[in-house]
C-alpha cells in the first residue's frame, strides 16, 4: 500500500497532499481564481505554474500528489516534472479515470468534462495515463462514483481493476454530490474473489459539508485510506470568501482561514491525506500551516454551528461558474 510510506514520515505536512485541478486546464470553479492566475493561461505559463507548486510542496514536506485525466494536462505536467526530478523516490501519485477532458483549453466551453464509468473508458484512459506516468503511478481512482454508478456493479471492470491491482497498482474511487455516504458504502461492499477491491476513498469533507463523515470513519476502519478534498470549498473557506466565524477563529490563530479549514479535517481520526488545491505558492505555504494549528473546544463548536444541509451545499457548488 503506497501509503504506508506516508506513516513512516517525519515531516508534518506529509499528510497534506496537493492537487493539480486548480492549474492543469486554464479554467475551474475555484472563487477568486482570476487572481490566482496569470492572464497568460497559455499551457506553458501553466505548466510552469504547476512545477513552482511542485517544487515548493515538496520542499515543505508535502509527499501525495493527485491529477486526474480530466484536469488538463494535470497528468503531463506531472510527469514532466518527475522527468526532471529523478532523486526524488519518496512520493505517491493518484490519479483518476472516468471523466474525459472536453473543453479544449478553453475557459468558456460548453462542456469541460464529460463521465462515461465503461470498461472501454478504463482501458482507453489507463493506457493514456500509463503513458504519461508509466511505473510512477501508485494509486488509480474512478472519478466521482455515485450510488447510481454502473462502476460499482461492473462485473468486467471489477476484474480488470483487480488485474491492475494484482500488478501492483492501488485501486481506489473519489465520490461527489450529496449522496456521497451512500456510494461510499456500495463501494465497500464491492469485492472480487471474495477480497475488498478498493483501497483508497477520496471524498468531499469540510466544516460546511460533514455528511460523508461516518461513512469515511467505517472505511478507514475496513483499511481504506482516506484522502478528503475541498476541504476550502473551492474557495469559500479561504480569504475574502470565508464565513465570518472561520473568520474569527482565523484572527485568534493569526492563522488564515484555509489553514484552519483545513486543520479541522486533519484533526478527524479517519483522515489519511487532505488536499490543498492550491494555485499559488503562498496559497500553498498558508494551506500547509494547518498542520500546526491548535483549536480549543470552544472554537471547534463555533466551526461545526457551520454546517449546512448536503443538499443545499451541493446545489451552490452546482452554480459555481467556471473561471
Amino acid at each position: 500500500m503506497p501509503f504506508a510510506r506516508l506513516a513512516a514520515a517525519t515531516t508534518a505536512t506529509a499528510h497534506i497532499g496537493l492537487g493539480l485541478a486548480a492549474v492543469g486546464r486554464p479554467g475551474y470553479i475555484n472563487l477568486g481564481r482570476e487572481q490566482d492566475l496569470p492572464a497568460d493561461r497559455s499551457v506553458d505559463a501553466l505548466r510552469e505554474r504547476t512545477h513552482e507548486l511542485l517544487e515548493a510542496a515538496y520542499a515543505q514536506g508535502v509527499r501525495y500528489f493527485d491529477v486526474a485525466r480530466s484536469y488538463g494536462r494535470s497528468e503531463e505536467f506531472l510527469a514532466d516534472w518527475l522527468n526532471h526530478r529523478p532523486d526524488i523516490d519518496d512520493v505517491v501519485i493518484g490519479s483518476k479515470w472516468g471523466y474525459t477532458y472536453t473543453a479544449d483549453w478553453r475557459i468558456d466551453a460548453e462542456a469541460h468534462e464529460v463521465k462515461d464509468h465503461s470498461l472501454a473508458t478504463y482501458e482507453r484512459q489507463r493506457a493514456e495515463t500509463a503513458e504519461l506516468l508509466g511505473d510512477r503511478l501508485d494509486l488509480y481512482q474512478i472519478h466521482s462514483v455515485t450510488p447510481d454508478s454502473p462502476a460499482l456493479t461492473d462485473k468486467e471492470l471489477h476484474a480488470k481493476l483487480a488485474e491492475a491491482a494484482a500488478q501492483g497498482l492501488s485501486i481506489g474511487f473519489s465520490t461527489s454530490g450529496p449522496t456521497q455516504a451512500d456510494a461510499i458504502r456500495a463501494a465497500l461492499a464491492v469485492t472480487v474473489d471474495d477480497e475488498p477491491l478498493f483501497r483508497t476513498v477520496q471524498a468531499t469533507y469540510n466544516v460546511l459539508e460533514t455528511s460523508a463523515a461516518p461513512a469515511l470513519a467505517e472505511a478507514h476502519d475496513a483499511g481504506l485510506t482516506v484522502i478528503v478534498k475541498e476541504g476550502v470549498a473551492n474557495g469559500r473557506l479561504a480569504g475574502p470568501y470565508a464565513p465570518d466565524a472561520l473568520k474569527a477563529v482565523a484572527a485568534e490563530t493569526s492563522l488564515g482561514c484555509d489553514a484552519v479549514a483545513l486543520a479541522v479535517i486533519l484533526r478527524q481520526p479517519w483522515v489519511g491525506v487532505v488536499l490543498s488545491g492550491a494555485a499559488t505558492a503562498n496559497q500553498l505555504a498558508s494551506n500547509l500551516h494547518a498542520a500546526v494549528v491548535d483549536l480549543d473546544d470552544d472554537q471547534l463548536s463555533r466551526l461545526a454551528a457551520l454546517v449546512e444541509d448536503p443538499q443545499a451545499y451541493w446545489e451552490r457548488r452546482g452554480q459555481l461558474p467556471w473561471h
